[in-house]
């Protein structure tokens, strides 16, 4: 019984996540064309998805190494 329950509870924090997770990633993305600081949302939303999701952890991952590119120049280096 208590199996069932924790089994079903882990699978219902995994829904909300989900439907959170993909509600503040799709307003992050309509803010790319409306005002609003997508730049900050999307990265939210994928954190937190990739709480359940590892295809979500590799995208953050590459939105932070492109961040960090980005902070650096394009080439990569301190120089300018």
């Amino acid at each position: 019984m208590q199996q069932t329950v924790l089994k079903t509870l882990t699978q219902a924090k995994r829904f909300v996540v989900t439907v959170v997770g993909f509600t503040i990633l799709a307003a992050g993305i309509a803010m790319i064309v409306l005002p609003g600081p997508a730049i900050v949302v999307i990265p939210a939303g994928l954190a937190l998805l990739a709480t359940e999701y590892v295809w979500a952890r590799r995208f953050l991952s590459m939105a932070k190494e492109r961040i960090e590119r980005m902070k650096r120049g394009k080439n990569g280096t301190d120089q300018q």
